[in-house]
């Protein structure tokens, strides 16, 4: 059974869980393979300050030493540029330093498997400043149909997805464009991306050996990185 410290650091939640395909799903998120969570939601983004402290913490609550782990999985973006590059960092070196496999996990990805509302399409969309959103958009298999990218909202935006099924959104950039694109109340889920939905696709990721290479792996930051981002 492979057990797998989860990191997810794109936005302001500093988020660490650990994956064990015999986890119950008991969890917060209703997400699966959830041995344990811990997270603190700051505006501060003190994700340098806290992140290791929360890996160690949440390691040694479990019984287990960092040596258990057979592998890191970590958020790869989009989301914040100052938090990815903290959360890819400490994976990757985590990764080095016990010589297991790294797997990095499409954070819109990750953040769709833990909408619960029944639609055609679920629409993932993290704040990106002002009227943009870093949005991905997927059918009701989990098939991606729009590929993650910066939006500028506007009143047409995925306007053949709202016309031709129901869609529910998840995540940040939701309550700042929910009136423009008319988004009814009942398909929001305004959740931060958390390690919670990182989990299953980790323990997949994990027995298929999707994994990426240490020494060349970068966040997918879609942007330039700009001042406070």
């Amino acid at each position: 059974m492979p057990l797998i410290l989860c990191i997810e650091t794109s936005s302001t939640n500093c988020s660490v869980a650990i994956a064990s395909d015999s986890a119950t799903t008991s969890n917060t998120y209703g997400a699966a393979m959830v041995l344990d969570i811990l997270e603190d939601n700051s505006d501060s983004y003190n994700h340098g300050e806290k992140l290791h402290v929360f890996i160690d913490e949440i390691t040694t609550r479990n019984g287990y030493v960092m040596g258990d782990y057979d592998a890191i999985a970590v958020s790869s973006g989009p989301g914040s540029y100052t938090g990815l590059r903290i959360g890819v960092s400490a994976a990757k070196g985590l990764s080095f330093a016990l010589d297991v496999p790294l797997i990095a996990i499409d954070t819109l990805k990750a953040l769709s498997t833990i909408n619960k509302i029944d639609s055609e399409y679920t629409a993932a969309f993290l704040d990106a400043r002002r009227m943009e959103v870093y949005a991905s958009i997927f059918d009701r298999s989990g098939k991606r149909v729009l590929e993650s990218q910066p939006v500028v909202v506007e009143d047409d935006s995925f306007i053949r997805f709202r016309e031709s099924g129901t869609i529910s959104y998840i995540g940040t950039g939701i309550e700042k464009t929910r009136e423009l694109l008319n988004i009814e109340q009942q398909y929001i889920t305004e959740v931060n991306p958390t390690a919670a939905a990182l989990c299953a696709l980790a323990i997949d990721g994990y027995k298929k050996s999707d994994t990426v290479d240490v020494a060349y792996f970068e966040p997918n930051y879609l942007k330039e990185f700009k001042i406070g981002g």
